[in-house]
């Protein structure tokens, strides 16, 4: 027989949300951590370059995007040919994006997981 005084209540919307916004925080999380990765990468002449490194966020799309606004930082970024000083490079966003993959998802998983730990 089923207990007449029991009640489900649905909370699911409210679960929804937080696991969303937990997320948001992991990727946001995951994107400073880029950002610091390709900075410390960038090409230094007067430090310009790497200085120019921002996080652009759009919560209501779920992206967060890593970017360098000097008018000469895709050139730099491209450019194979070009001498940097030791521990600097071309592909200095690009890179990170793959060795730092592993990290970056650890950062998402481990915000995202956080409202369940009840």
């Amino acid at each position: 027989m089923a207990d007449e005084d029991f009640v489900l209540e649905w909370h699911g919307d409210e679960i929804l949300a937080a696991l969303k916004g937990a997320s948001f925080e992991g990727l946001e999380l995951a994107g400073e951590h880029l950002l610091q990765v390709s900075s410390d990468l960038a090409p230094h002449e007067e430090g310009e370059l790497e200085r120019s490194g921002d996080i652009s966020k759009d919560e209501a799309d779920g992206a967060v995007a890593v970017y360098f606004d000097r008018p000469y930082a895709a050139v730099q970024h491209e450019d194979l040919t070009f001498r940097h000083d030791e521990g600097k490079q071309a592909k200095y966003l690009e890179e990170p994006m793959g060795t730092e993959a592993d990290t970056m998802i650890a950062l998402i998983a481990e915000a995202a997981g956080e409202p369940l730990e009840g």
